[in-house]
């Protein structure tokens, strides 16, 4: 976690709210030292930017490490649902090929 950078990243935020990448990128710094506070983010975005498809994939996997397993395997469906829409066969790989995993731990 890069303090720089968080601060940086806060201060994008004020100034372009509306932009998701900037709230995507603080909770990218918060993902493995703070994942309580990049999930928060992270659902802030899922919220008011339910078009932004790379929030999916951080998100499912911060639900599925805390055992979430309902809102995980949501989260995961919509990503999957939001790749297809936007024709990302990268992302849609990626979902695709973490849910299945997922779905092996769950069991």
């Amino acid at each position: 976690m890069n303090s720089d950078r968080i601060s940086l990243f806060k201060q994008f935020i004020k100034e372009e709210p509306a932009n998701p990448f900037n709230k995507y990128a603080l909770a990218m710094e918060y993902y493995e030292t703070q994942p309580e506070e990049s999930l928060s983010l992270l659902r802030s975005l899922l919220a008011d930017h339910p078009d932004y498809l790379p929030t999916y994939f951080k998100a499912a996997h911060l639900l599925w490490e805390s055992e979430s397993w309902d809102d995980a395997d949501e989260v995961f469906q919509k990503g999957i649902k939001l790749a297809e829409e936007q024709k990302d066969q990268k992302a849609l790989q990626e979902l695709k090929a973490a849910y299945l995993n997922f779905e092996f731990d769950r069991d």
